[in-house]
């Protein structure tokens, strides 16, 4: 009875979690407390813009547009787990939060992190359906369809992060409390647990690891796919189709790339992880709005005419 006693006095030993964050360089922290509050506002504002274009501007009938608007509103929330939390802390003295707001940036992570993955996936299957198979593109990707498909994204990036969170909440933590990170992640806390992790590390790996490669297996088979097939369209069909595609092979790379090396690998961590790290938690909801709207004609000319109408009432 004592030694159970003393398990659960150990478990809740932990309440609070300090973060070593980007570096402990006052005058680094200061350039990246600028560098990252312009970032942040650019995620915000730009992806913001592209929610706006798409429900106004006369775009969420249409299937691409309908999933890329649901990927900006995403991408604002993915960051916002992330991003205020660590600008703050780039000011001050203590870096700390609490166990259960840590759990909670975990939970958040994962969710808007893995129903990322799954929109980005039925965006590949939407282009293979608009180059493969354009007269039945409409009756495929209707828009009761549409819902069904956002809503899989939305479950299964709900399930993934519950997995996620729940095995770590099992784990005791009775110090130390120093995460070197500036986030709660998956690695750097089961680092902190007073117990064997890796059975654990495992599971989650395997969790995170099977959502990341088979997504990223299915784009490519998507655009090879597709690729292939543009050999038997005209040249203008050709600069469209690549021109769409373009925009999200870029986002898919910069994506994918860097959370492919964070979690598909065993319970490790690396120096290099905090750098890698920034590039899917901030890089590309930042890229991913300038992207969409710098390649694609018809989100510009959609922007272009509702900026027109603003002036002229």
């Amino acid at each position: 009875m004592p030694t159970q006693r003393k398990s659960m006095d150990n478990i809740n030993n932990v309440t609070e979690f300090i973060f070593w964050g980007l570096s402990q360089n006052p005058e680094i922290e200061k350039l990246c407390f600028v560098v990252f509050i312009f970032s942040y506002a650019v995620i915000l504002l730009g992806n913001f813009l592209i929610i706006v274009t798409v429900c106004i501007g006369s775009l969420y009938n249409s299937p691409m547009y309908f999933f890329l608007n649901y990927l900006s509103f995403v991408d604002i929330c993915y960051s916002s787990v992330i991003a205020p939390k660590m600008i703050t802390d780039l000011l001050a003295l203590q870096k700390s939060i609490s166990y259960e707001g840590c759990m909670m940036q975990l939970f958040g992570i994962h969710f808007f992190g893995g129903t990322e993955i799954f929109i980005l996936t039925v965006m590949a299957y939407d282009r293979y359906v608009a180059i493969c198979r354009p007269l039945h593109y409409m009756t495929i990707m209707d828009q009761g369809k549409c819902n069904k498909i956002i809503l899989g994204a939305w479950v299964g990036g709900f399930i993934h992060s519950i997995i996620q969170v729940a095995l770590v909440v099992q784990l005791p933590f009775c110090g130390p409390n120093e995460i070197d990170h500036y986030f709660c992640d998956i690695h750097p806390i089961l680092k902190l647990a007073c117990t064997d992790t890796y059975e654990v590390g495992v599971v989650m790996t395997a969790n995170s690891g099977t959502i990341a490669l088979g997504s990223f297996v299915i784009l490519l088979i998507s655009y090879t796919v597709i690729l292939v097939s543009l050999r038997k369209q005209s040249a203008e069909g050709r600069r469209k189709a690549l021109s769409t595609c373009g925009s999200h092979i870029a986002v898919v790379v910069i994506f994918f790339g860097p959370s492919t090396f964070m979690y598909m690998r065993p319970d490790t961590t690396f120096s290099e992880d905090k750098i890698v790290a920034v590039f899917y938690t901030i890089v590309t909801p930042m890229l991913n709005p300038l992207i969409y709207t710098l390649r694609n004609a018809e989100v510009k000319n959609a922007m272009k005419k509702l900026w027109n109408r603003k002036i002229f009432l």
